[in-house]
């Protein structure tokens, strides 16, 4: 494939706005975002610090100039909701560490890490300070089944026992899979197993149906009446969604991922909707992998079928959506080699020539923002179509051009991009000494 050309590099640098550390480096982001609603702020990798620590500052920024009253991640929804009970003020937790003990599934680094602790804090000191109009923290996934189970069983303990041993009758159908939601998936997929498709959706019926009465009862815990039962009705839709996507998820990709960025969308929709009143909406910001905020309708594998949050959010909210992406071109990152293994401190292979991460390192900016939206030569380069890479939990150098490249338009996929050409692996909480000793020699080829 050809490098940059003068032009294309040119055209680019001429839009790009530096970043450099200071105050005012997001003054052109925010003027951007205007009045937009929902800003989604992606990563181009789930493993590297520069992505979380530049949303944070944006975050940050959204919170005390927008108005912005809630941050939705790419988190197991009631291991969120812990963080979320914490920088509220709320539950037992006694600091932000403890509150992100919960995330306990791999790969538990992905929140539990220097970065978000930072956030976290800061969003507890924000919150104590200002009494009202508190922030809160919340998950949009699906893959806590088994725990959001528990959950809903908990919450109707406490408000009713009758519809609780009803719903933990429904639920029993889980009960011989012993908390693998893959095995359940496996045996049901392929007709070893009876589906517990009719009782999650019941299940989900009559919480809701009973809703009023609920509401009126007050809540366990110490939330009030609304929250928990909006988080007990959030399990509930989960634990429904949850072995829809765990029934399926043996069919097909394209089939599954569908299944959970549409849910992810609900999740956000919902939470829009219960945090907004008094003829005021809500504004959230939401952190996920640019796989997920990025137009799938941009990119080859949208034109196989695939839907996305981004593409999602667009259709149902409009200008109300801003869709930011984050590139870098090589540095450090901490990934897997294969799935539920150990975090690892890895190098990141320079982009590939024809790649927008080279063309983005040609531009010849350390750090920049660079909007897409309006017509212009910058945004008309960036409407062909090149290679953009995607790193998620999972970093395999060897394969890398198979497992981590992919077709896209960046400026239909994206509102705008911060583009960050040299990144750092962001530090877990429970870093192993093998994350400390770094990546042998060999397992950075040279070749592919």
């Amino acid at each position: 494939m050809a490098t940059a050309s003068a032009h294309e590099t040119g055209a680019i640098r001429a839009a790009a706005q530096p970043l450099d550390g200071g105050a005012g480096d997001y003054d052109a982001l925010l003027d951007f975002v205007g009045d937009a609603r929902f800003v989604l702020l992606g990563e181009a990798t789930h493993g590297s610090a520069e992505f979380y620590d530049e949303r944070a500052r944006i975050t940050r920024r959204l919170i005390e100039e927008k108005g912005f009253t809630a941050v939705a991640v790419e988190a197991d929804w009631p291991d969120a909701w812990r963080v979320n009970r914490y920088v509220r003020g709320e539950g037992m937790d006694a600091d932000g560490r403890a509150a992100l003990s919960g995330f306990e599934r791999f790969p538990s680094w992905m929140w539990r890490n220097t970065s978000v602790l930072d956030v976290v804090e800061w969003l507890r000191r924000r919150n104590d300070a200002r009494g009202a109009d508190k922030v809160g923290f919340y998950g949009l996934d699906l893959y806590s089944l088994f725990t959001s189970i528990q959950e809903v069983l908990r919450y109707l303990d406490g408000v009713d026992p009758v519809a609780a041993e009803e719903t933990r009758r429904r639920y029993a159908c889980f009960d011989h899979y012993e908390q693998d939601s893959q095995h359940y998936g496996y045996a049901t997929g392929v007709g070893l197993s009876e589906s517990c498709q009719q009782g999650v959706h019941a299940a989900l019926t009559e919480l809701q149906e009973r809703a009023f009465d609920y509401m009126r009862d007050g809540g366990p815990g110490g939330a009030s009446p609304e929250d928990a039962f909006f988080y007990a009705q959030q399990n509930a839709r989960l634990v429904k969604n949850a072995e829809e996507y765990y029934r399926t998820m043996f069919r097909g990709r394209i089939s599954s991922w569908n299944l959970r960025d549409s849910h992810m969308a609900e999740t956000l929709d919902a939470l829009a909707r219960h945090l907004s009143g008094s003829g005021k909406p809500a504004k959230i910001v939401v952190w996920e992998h640019n796989s997920h905020i990025g137009d799938a309708r941009a990119t080859e594998i949208g034109r196989q079928g695939e839907w996305n949050v981004g593409e999602l959010a667009r259709k149902a909210y409009g200008k109300d959506a801003c869709l930011i992406g984050f590139t870098t071109y090589d540095g450090r990152v901490t990934a897997a080699s294969e799935w539920d293994g150990p975090a690892l401190h890895k190098h990141v292979r320079p982009g590939m020539p024809g790649s927008y991460e080279h063309l983005l390192h040609e531009v010849g900016l350390p750090r920049f923002f660079l909007p897409l939206r309006g017509p212009g030569p910058a945004r008309d380069v960036l409407l062909e179509e090149r290679l953009e890479r995607a790193i998620g939990v999972l970093y395999l150098p060897r394969t890398e051009r198979h497992s981590h490249y992919f077709m896209a338009s960046l400026a239909r996929q994206f509102d705008a991009i911060v583009h960050i050409d040299r990144t750092s692996a962001v530090t877990p909480l429970d870093s192993t000494s093998g994350w400390h000793s770094g990546e042998p020699p060999e397992t950075y080829p040279q070749g592919l």
